[in-house]
């Protein structure tokens, strides 16, 4: 088999071959990375991720098979998580697909056809999407496929894993035409500039859109719920529930009432793929030339010729610098809207939860563990991007612009990030905080909230002696596997912490004192150790590989 593949790869057009493998490796930035980088590592570690979900999954629907009752809500489940998956990547990937300037500079003035970039483009991206896809479902494919069989019989097996994997492909292939449809026209119809800040606001909102409807749709569990579906268009309209009537009409175990959202799906599908085709076409045919001719950044317009202080000078041009390259740099706005859009997402259950119950109610355990939720999760996202720098080859100036002790810079760092991450997750859970009583529980979560945001970014900062967005990265140097599992278990932790010894202790005023006290001596004992440890730091640019001395054993 393999030796049939090999052959068949052989005889593609060279051009083909290696514009595939140069676009499949640019998924991350190459001139964000460091020599050393690792790129195949890098990518290798997050498909292990959706391995491990896929995996864990299975096992655990086969150690505890669910109910019957149960199964809609499963589907539902991994349509959702992976048309979220297909639609990050997605995103995050925005401009892969399309010609940008470098490709357009590099490759116009070699004897390259443009119909053969768009080809191994399309390929590279369609690869990618494809391997995402099958590493998030390929073992819960099997798994839900055994549970059908078991009670519907061994020939129900494969139908339900074909029903499946059709579901899979069509729902990924039908979001990810929608954007590229929504891109191409854009792209064809904007400038250049234009288009970029455009493609800024899309990448946001879509971010927003996607961790909204995993989060907040509801599951459709009867079949009285799907038919109620016909007077509630604005649910209907739900990409996740026409593809699970598809995958149940591809199973035959589609109700006669859900055959109008199989029909959208079908529709849907046909729609984003006709579209991504006319918008690639267009693009590639119409673009390519503007890319060239029009610079990718606006002109600043500046009405006041004075920039605001905010502390002393260092502090207020390294907050400044934050705030230009977030405004600036596609990557790390993209890569920080990923995270705040899970925080978009736990503020709007909160303030989804307030009204339905009443303006003013009782703290109930929600609103700590959201709050909490939301406040490592943005800490987290700020702590994603510092690392990656927005232009190495300006490094120079800021190593020849160093004229004070590496301290004062780890200190300016540490205050940016208390003043853009903390402060404004700590105001929105104050705003809400409003709608609880009584006051002493919500004022006191309040207190626990902000020195747990002190205590995550003392964290976040042990050992980062450089300066956001100036140090080149290797992808490949952290196990990125072990990062996201140990991520999970500390927010596990943290929702037990909150459900078995924070909110009990809210209800009394001598013990909620009490842990405000405990979470300060913490975060006071942190604030010393990194300061201590600031003023041996030397600050760094270039992230050098880890030294492997092998013995011989002599």
């Amino acid at each position: 088999m393999l030796r049939i593949v090999r052959t068949a790869v052989s005889r593609l057009p060279l051009e083909f071959r290696v514009l595939y493998r140069q676009f499949l490796m640019r998924v991350v930035d190459l001139e964000s990375l460091s020599i050393d980088a690792d790129v195949p590592a890098f990518l290798g570690q997050f498909a292990g991720l959706l391995i491990l979900v896929s995996l864990g999954q299975a096992y655990g629907g086969l150690m505890v098979p669910p109910p019957p009752n149960r199964m809609w809500h499963i589907e539902q489940t991994d349509i959702a998580l992976t048309m979220l998956v297909v639609g990050l990547v997605s995103v995050l990937t925005w401009e892969n697909t399309f010609p940008d300037h470098r490709d357009a500079m590099v490759l116009g003035p070699l004897p390259v056809k443009p119909r053969m970039i768009l080809i191994a483009k399309i390929a590279a991206s369609a690869a990618l999407l494809l391997f995402a896809v099958v590493c998030l479902n390929f073992a819960s494919s099997i798994g839900w496929s055994l549970l059908f069989a078991a009670s519907h019989g061994i020939a129900a097996f494969a139908r339900f894993f074909a029903a499946f994997w059709i579901t899979m492909i069509a729902s990924g292939a039908f979001l990810y035409g929608s954007l590229l449809t929504i891109q191409g026209l854009t792209a064809s119809v904007l400038p250049r500039r234009l288009f970029l800040r455009f493609s800024a606001v899309v990448q946001v909102v879509a971010f927003a859109v996607l961790f909204a409807v995993y989060f907040l749709a509801p599951y459709i569990e009867t079949p009285a719920d799907l038919a109620a579906l016909r007077v509630h268009p604005a649910l209907a309209a739900s990409p996740v529930y026409w593809f699970f009537a598809l995958f149940n009409q591809c199973n035959g175990s589609l109700p006669p009432d859900g055959l109008w959202l199989a029909h959208r799906a079908w529709i849907g599908l046909a729609c984003a793929v006709a579209g991504a085709t006319l918008s690639l076409l267009v693009c590639y045919r119409r673009t390519m030339r503007k890319t060239v001719e029009e610079p990718d950044l606006i002109p600043a317009r500046r009405n006041l010729n004075s920039t605001p202080q905010i502390g002393g000078g260092l502090q207020s041009a390294l907050l400044l610098f934050i705030l230009r390259t977030l405004w600036r740099s596609r990557q790390h706005r993209v890569i920080l809207a990923l995270f705040y859009s899970i925080v978009f997402a736990c503020l709007m259950n909160l303030v989804h939860l307030a009204p339905r119950i009443g303006s003013i109610i009782p703290i109930t355990p929600d609103f700590p563990i959201i709050t909490c939720w939301m406040m490592v999760f943005a800490v987290l996202g700020f702590r994603a991007i510092s690392p990656l720098p927005i232009s190495l080859t300006a490094n120079w100036i800021l190593r020849v612009t160093q004229l004070r002790p590496p301290q004062d810079y780890i200190a300016a760092v540490w205050r940016s990030t208390i003043l853009l991450v903390v402060a404004p997750v700590w105001v929105a859970a104050a705003m809400l905080s409003f709608f609880y009583r009584p006051y002493f529980p919500a004022g006191a979560h309040l207190a626990l909230l902000l020195l747990m945001g002190f205590i995550l970014v003392d964290i976040a900062l042990i050992g980062f002696h450089k300066v956001p967005f100036t140090c080149s990265i290797l992808p490949g140097k952290k196990n990125f596997q072990f990062v996201f599992w140990v991520c999970l278990a500390a927010i596990v932790l943290l929702t037990l912490f909150v459900l078995t010894v924070e909110f009990p202790a809210l209800q009394h005023p001598v013990q909620a004192v009490s842990m405000v006290g405990v979470f300060a001596a913490v975060a006071a004992g942190l604030r010393l150790f990194n300061r201590r440890r600031a003023q041996s730091a030397v600050l760094y640019f270039e992230e050098p590989p880890i030294e492997i001395i092998t013995s011989l054993g002599l």
